[in-house]
């Protein structure tokens, strides 16, 4: 039976701007065995473009068709849900690509949609007419919920403050798309062409990564060499089905 991998990129082959070792070689063996993967990141400033060129800076050769985003799968529920709708965006360009792509028109005026993506573009300005606008019936969308890393230097708000702010002005939750939501689980899972069964997951993050896989029964690997560590697995009431130091230790199923 053939099996397939869906793989995070920060944390598990780089982080920052470093390459980890032993990941070009894993992503070069399974491109050897013609094994399907994708790249799956909760990232939607980015367009497949950038990832492939940044992953193309450290040694990796792929196409924009092993790429796939949150935005991505949230400008698809979108149209799914409404068909060539209307948005209004807080966010940057793959989050736009993609809307764009998917037949959504952006919109400064009663959008279908609030759309909330990474980005360092917007300002108050903008988040008070998202209020005013969801207020007035708009729905609330997050591409993702992933924290800010609460640390010195990083400029870049984690899309849960920012959505955090919405929700609390306006009493609405937000529908987020991206890990570990089952939305974008799935539809990744079948832009590969493979049963559930035949699907791994690989990452670096408990409450994302290996949450979606194991909601959505794939095989689940964690890295050690991102976000989450050893010691604090014991906090956490599912448990992925191998933990390895680094995607370098994973031994490829054909």
């Amino acid at each position: 039976m053939p099996k397939g991998y869906l793989i995070d990129m920060d944390g598990v082959i780089y982080s920052g701007d470093d390459l980890i070792p032993g990941a070009d070689d894993f992503i070069a063996k399974l491109k050897k065995k013609d094994i399907p993967f994708l790249f799956l990141t909760n990232n939607s400033q980015r367009s497949r473009r950038d990832v492939v060129n940044k992953l193309a800076g450290l040694g990796i050769e792929v196409e924009e068709s092993h790429i796939f985003t949150s935005a991505m799968a949230t400008a698809r529920f979108l149209a799914r849900m409404k068909p060539h709708g209307t948005a209004y965006v807080l966010g940057e360009g793959g989050l736009l690509t993609s809307l764009h792509q998917n037949g959504y028109s952006l919109v400064s005026q009663n959008p279908d949609f609030v759309v909330v993506g990474e980005g360092r573009n917007f300002t108050l300005e903008m988040v008070n007419q998202a209020v005013e606008m969801i207020l007035n019936g708009s729905k609330l969308i997050a591409t993702n919920l992933d924290p800010s890393p609460k640390k010195k230097g990083w400029t870049n708000l984690g899309i849960r403050a920012v959505v955090a702010m919405l929700e609390e002005a306006t009493g609405i939750q937000a529908f987020s798309v991206g890990k570990p939501s089952p939305v974008m689980m799935r539809v990744a899972r079948k832009e590969l062409g493979l049963a559930t069964d035949e699907t791994t997951i690989i990452g670096d993050t408990m409450d994302t990564d290996i949450l979606g896989g194991i909601q959505v029964g794939y095989r689940t690997i964690l890295t050690l060499s991102g976000v989450s560590k050893r010691e604090g697995l014991k906090n956490y009431a599912f448990a992925p089905d191998l933990v390895v130091n680094s995607i370098a230790e994973v031994e490829i199923e054909e």
